[in-house]
């Protein structure tokens, strides 16, 4: 059969599933949840050899040690895959929630009811955990879901699937968690036109993934897109507090999208906490470039061009930017950042309630790590990725996100007139 109708039968077969999972019991949703926790757990070797095989071919072909970190599966990271199914079996079902409830002076009730989008394409790169957060999270909201995983994760991804299925398949309907299983990358630009049996496209990655997707999908999307985060360290900052937070925020996991990009500086602090965070920087290995004022405190970084206040790095390389005033910083970030997560540091309430209420970003913080912007450590179980987008999903995109509704209305025999 030829690629194309591979495709389309895949998209054809998840269409056909999503009616029946929609209408899937909690409770056999969450059997089949706590059932493909487990075959995680014990199928973490064969998981753990075929991501070995993923990591050698990486490294063969000169990826960055960047990448290289995102694509592992440690034996802690296949653990928070089974953990984060079982967190999702303990959600409340948000199928079925009446949002809303009216009468209308003719007698009609109107009700605002939870349901299911149908089916869920994801295209996305490097993580091979995402098959199996997305795969729950979509078994639990009533979707099906198409998993389009990058070439550097194929066997990984393929064998994440085939635990997953073969432990949900006698309690979930058949295709509804699919994989395509191909590494052409024809195969995307086939999906992309499938808008007749696919409801909601979502594209995590790099740049040119997702604005590639946005051009050519003929189904609705929700970008996940780059994480330009910022810190901004006001001038009532308490130093250690602030010291703490740049360094988890960017020295944790570099590689990751909400790890920060850019460290914004009172002047008014700059002066104190620059030498020190900067040593502490340095020995973590991180690379600085700066604007001149940073350059004037701190000499020996490099200096930071237009550009590069633009650029998500995933890497150990930090901007920095001293700037006069919190209304200076907001203008930066919401200039500069990708309206992902951003943080200040402050004692001040002023200041903190300017910075949460001005920054357009889909994540705000005060006086804690923008690392928090996960769909687990956020409550929900898991997460199908960080929407920057505006309309419907923003943020870390979980149960609620993967809904929509429809209108109930009930009569006793009413006609318009």
């Amino acid at each position: 059969m030829n690629l194309d109708k591979r495709i389309e039968r895949i998209a054809r077969e998840a269409k056909d599933a999503s009616f029946k999972i929609a209408i899937l019991s909690s409770s056999s949703k969450n059997k089949a949840l706590r059932a493909m926790a487990a075959a995680i757990d014990k199928s973490s070797s064969y998981i753990s050899s075929e991501n070995e095989r993923d990591l050698k071919k990486a490294k063969r072909d000169g990826l960055s040690s960047t990448m290289i970190d995102r694509l592992y599966l440690s034996s802690k990271r296949i653990k928070e895959m089974s953990r984060s199914l079982r967190e999702i079996a303990k959600l409340k079902d948000p199928l079925g929630e009446i949002i809303s409830l009216w009468d209308r002076p003719n007698g009609l009730k109107i009700g605002k009811v939870r349901v299911p989008i149908g089916v869920i394409a994801i295209i996305y790169e490097s993580r091979p955990n995402v098959t199996s957060d997305c795969a729950g999270l979509c078994l639990k909201s009533g979707n099906s879901v198409i998993l389009r995983g990058g070439s550097e994760a194929y066997s990984s991804n393929r064998a994440i699937h085939q635990v997953l299925t073969a432990a949900a398949s006698p309690i979930i309907p058949k295709d509804a968690i699919k994989l395509i299983p191909t590494k052409d990358r024809k195969a995307l630009d086939y999906l992309l036109k499938l808008g007749s049996q696919i409801d909601l496209l979502i594209p995590r990655g790099g740049e040119s993934l997702i604005r590639y997707v946005t051009e050519h999908a003929a189904m609705p999307v929700i970008k996940h897109y780059k994480g330009v985060c910022h810190l901004f360290v006001d001038r009532s900052a308490k130093i250690d507090m602030a010291i703490d937070i740049a360094l988890n925020a960017k020295v944790q996991r570099p590689g990751v999208c909400n790890a920060i990009e850019t460290l914004i500086v009172h002047k008014n602090i700059a002066k104190k906490l620059l030498p020190l965070l900067g040593e502490k920087l340095k020995d973590a290995g991180v690379k600085l470039r700066g604007c001149s004022k940073s350059r004037a405190v701190l000499p020996w970084i490099e200096k930071a061009k237009e550009g590069d206040y633009y650029r998500e790095y995933l890497d150990l390389i930090l901007n920095l930017k001293i700037v006069d005033s919190v209304a200076e910083a907001i203008s930066h970030i919401n200039k500069y950042g990708s309206s992902h997560s951003d943080a200040i540091v402050t004692d001040d309430h002023e200041s903190a309630y300017r910075f949460l209420r001005e920054v357009d970003s889909a994540c705000v913080y005060l006086n804690a790590s923008t690392r928090f912007t996960d769909g687990f450590q956020f409550g929900m179980g898991a997460e199908m990725g960080i929407s920057t987008d505006k309309i419907h999903a923003r943020g870390p995109m979980a149960l609620e996100e993967l809904t929509t509704y429809k209108y109930v209305v009930f009569g006793n025999g009413q006609i318009r007139v």
